[in-house]
């Protein structure tokens, strides 16, 4: 990055923060601040924990707690342990609450319109386009991939999603106990290491690493759920469990994929990866793959 795209960047910054008015106290007339008035918008009709708040809008516990107190101070919400699990406060508005919701949703369309209403059509459907490109790109620079606990519940989440996509797509089915194992104990270091990608919060993609004899390395369990593609995650999953596998003293990463999966194929092949003879019995596989490229690289490794 040179100085010029940073400029850029904060030079978008503030038309935008100009533009839908968030600099001042009162936000769209709500007679609150922004960081207020998104909250309430959030509680929604519905209500929502404060676990679930706080994951959806990457707000530290102090300042989250902050503008929760000064809702209540409004009277604009009320909150009451979870009735699913009493460790858990949820938030839920009140009748004024509501009321005030019901007004911002209002005063946030029109300043939609009101952004969008000067333009011809032509360039309301330039700038609606640009906007989701915009969305795409932001969401993708918030994904964050990180080592994680392969016991986790989070984990387990991620490869019942995984085997769950892999039993509609293949023509044969899946069994996950019949395949080659990476079970959570394979996933430990210094026997391997699971990684998980998450966006605002949730996770929505995974892989894993099994670290084998002979200075051969394994890819498993790579996953990105159906709403987060698009946005590379594939491919920083893919960086991320090499620089991994580097750092480890992995020198040949392989893997084994199903003749369905075409994607996954060109993900590996533009990466680097060459198509070998079958190195195990997996019955799900029908193209395996290495790269021998990895010596050397955990002085430049991702760090995770």
């Amino acid at each position: 990055m040179n100085d010029d795209e940073l400029s850029q960047v904060r030079r978008f910054n503030r038309t935008i923060t100009r533009r839908i008015g968030v600099l001042n106290d009162d936000y769209l007339g709500s007679g609150l601040p922004l960081a207020q008035a998104r909250l309430l918008f959030e509680i929604g009709q519905e209500g929502s924990t404060v676990r679930e708040l706080r994951a959806r809008l990457g707000l530290d516990s102090g300042y989250l707690s902050r503008l929760l107190r000064a809702l209540e101070a409004h009277k604009l919400t009320a909150s009451a342990p979870d009735p699913a699990d009493a460790r858990v406060r949820r938030v839920a508005l009140t009748a004024k609450g509501k009321k005030e919701w019901a007004a911002l949703d209002e005063r946030s369309k029109d300043m939609a319109a009101s952004l969008l209403a000067p333009l011809g059509a032509a360039q309301r459907q330039r700038l609606l386009a640009a906007m989701a490109e915009v969305q795409r790109f932001l969401n993708a620079s918030a994904v964050a991939i990180e080592v994680a606990d392969p016991f986790s519940d989070e984990a387990k989440a991620c490869i019942q999603a995984y085997f769950s996509e892999l039993q509609e797509r293949f023509d044969e089915g899946f069994d996950p106990s019949l395949t080659v194992s990476a079970d959570p104990a394979e996933l430990v270091p210094p026997l391997g290491w699971f990684l998980v990608a998450r966006l605002d919060g949730a996770a929505v993609g995974c892989g894993a690493l099994k670290i084998k004899s002979g200075g051969y390395g394994e890819i498993k369990r790579m996953w990105v759920s159906q709403s987060a593609r698009g946005l590379g995650i594939a491919q920083r999953l893919l960086e991320s469990l090499e620089a991994q596998a580097a750092a480890a003293g992995v020198e040949v990463l392989q893997l084994d994929t199903h003749r369905n999966l075409a994607e996954a194929r060109k993900l590996y092949q533009r990466n680097g990866y060459v198509e070998i003879a079958a190195y195990n019995a997996n019955p799900y596989a029908h193209h395996w793959f290495e790269k021998r490229l990895l010596q050397g690289r955990a002085g430049r490794r991702r760090k995770l």
